[in-house]
């Protein structure tokens, strides 16, 4: 069983931005395979299902970005489950808008959410997918761009992108991390309809 979470920061003000593209994913994903995430516990949302033959727990913390972990932390010891169990799903803002990149473990990149997760848990050997929501404006704060909304101008580009990651996360759960890498760690043709 995987345990899969899509990170962001819960609340309507946060809805929509570039730092919430974790449930973002996480939300197509669950439409996508008919799994509900709305059962309240751990400090999340989650809902289990299938990916194909694939067993999973979808999980959006409730807790706040920098605190992603306390909700990781306890899914996992429910589940007896250990960080190669792990895929976290967060934004990152040294891709482009189109981008994937798939990590298998590491630092946490400046990543609060990642932070979190790795001293809640104890452990960095966790598999990613981050997403690409592309560098602030010159002069414009990060902290900023990141808890802004896509404009409209973005939005067929982040629904491709949205569809994308949903897709490679089916492909590294069926085919394995590698096959998901050379198929999706490349720039998404965001004209292409």
């Amino acid at each position: 069983m995987k345990i899969i979470v899509g990170l962001g920061n819960p609340g309507a003000p946060y809805e929509g931005t570039r730092h919430n593209i974790g449930f973002l994913v996480m939300d197509r994903l669950a439409i996508a395979h008919h799994i509900l995430i709305s059962t309240k516990r751990f400090k999340a949302l989650f809902g289990k299902g299938l990916i194909d033959s694939q067993e999973v727990i979808l999980i959006k913390p409730m807790t706040f970005m920098n605190r992603s972990g306390e909700a990781v932390n306890r899914v996992l010891q429910f589940y007896h489950s250990g960080p190669e169990n792990l895929i976290v799903i967060h934004d990152d803002l040294d891709l482009s808008l189109g981008r994937l990149r798939f990590k298998m473990r590491g630092g946490d990149g400046g990543h609060l959410g990642v932070r979190s997760i790795i001293e809640s848990i104890g452990a960095n050997n966790f598999l990613r997918l981050k997403v690409g929501v592309g560098r602030p404006p010159k002069g414009m704060d990060p902290a900023g761009y990141v808890l802004g909304t896509f404009p409209l101008s973005e939005e067929a580009d982040l629904n491709r992108v949205l569809d994308q990651a949903t897709e490679a996360i089916k492909v590294m759960l069926l085919d394995g991390v590698q096959t998901a890498m050379n198929r999706f760690q490349k720039k998404i043709r965001l004209e292409e309809g």
